[in-house]
């Protein structure tokens, strides 16, 4: 059976439409990846995948997606993050939502997310190998640039994976000399969940926010990814529906236009999108199961 990895955009609330994709898959017993690959929210949601933690994605949007403890400018002023760090990465993880910590670790299931280096402007592929103590990992690749402090781990600043690589579809492959965590195995095939429709290009200026507040003047590497991000993402896409078109990924992702922001405050949208996850990749699911079996 060929070594399917699963692949996860980011989006920030637009993750609640992966979570209806990976509620279904838990519900059916479709767990046989070789590995799993999160960015920013996908980061959040694949912990969750691996932890087995079938709706957690969905509670925890729906219930604080108003709560000035999670989000809020007051936050931004207070502390340089527009998330709370305190509130979401111990209040929820440990006592609002507990993340199954045991669960995760005993998996065998292992998940590498996604993070930018400041430094260097590029890629950090990180392997999450034990949770609570790798949780830094996931809250870096999911530190937005321009509203997030960054995030120090084993010396390297980081923020934001998707500024880097939206969609780690190439290094989870072995393709374009991308550089994978030590000991990593490509795999042969990938199961791909988007959070924006096919036919979204993004803005080539869609970081022009976190450019402005100059507070990566210093970091001129980064600066540049920052700059190029739209095109690179755009041009990653290409090739990501090419090599559907070759039968090396499986792709899911919203048939219509994305409404939800990425701080989304209004529950019924939010509802709305987790269910076409659902939907979709029920519909889908003899396909999906015929894909990882191949």
């Amino acid at each position: 059976m060929a070594k399917t990895a699963l692949i996860l955009e980011g989006g920030g609330y637009r993750g609640i439409y992966t979570g209806g994709v990976l509620d279904v898959l838990l519900e059916n017993g479709i767990d046989q990846f070789s590995s799993v690959w999160g960015v920013s929210a996908g980061a959040m949601n694949g912990g969750n995948y691996v932890a087995r933690q079938h709706g957690r994605t969905m509670r925890v949007m729906l219930a604080f997606r108003d709560d000035p403890r999670l989000m809020s400018i007051y936050s931004l002023v207070k502390n340089g993050n527009i998330t709370n760090p305190e509130f979401m990465y111990d209040e929820i993880q440990n006592r609002l939502d507990p993340f199954d910590n045991e669960t995760f670790n005993t998996s065998p299931l292992p998940l590498y997310v996604v993070a930018t280096d400041v430094v260097f402007g590029g890629p950090a592929y990180l392997r999450v190998a034990h949770m609570p103590e790798d949780l830094p990992k996931v809250q870096a690749s999911a530190s937005l640039p321009g509203i997030s402090q960054i995030v120090e781990v084993d010396g390297m600043r980081l923020l934001d994976g998707g500024t880097a690589d939206s969609v780690p579809f190439a290094v989870a492959l072995g393709l374009d000399d991308a550089k994978a965590p030590e000991g990593y195995e490509p795999a042969d095939q990938a199961v791909v969940v988007l959070t924006q429709h096919r036919a979204y290009q993004k803005p080539l200026d869609c970081e022009k926010l976190a450019i402005r507040t100059h507070r990566y003047d210093k970091f001129p590497y980064y600066l540049d990814a920052l700059k190029t991000r739209g095109q690179r993402y755009n041009n990653q896409r290409e090739q990501l529906f090419e090599l559907e078109k070759q039968g090396k990924l499986l792709v899911i992702a919203p048939e219509k236009p994305v409404t939800v922001s990425v701080a989304e405050k209004d529950g019924a949208p939010l509802l709305d999108l987790y269910f076409q996850g659902r939907n979709q990749t029920l519909a889908r699911l003899d396909e999906i199961r015929a894909f990882i079996s191949a």
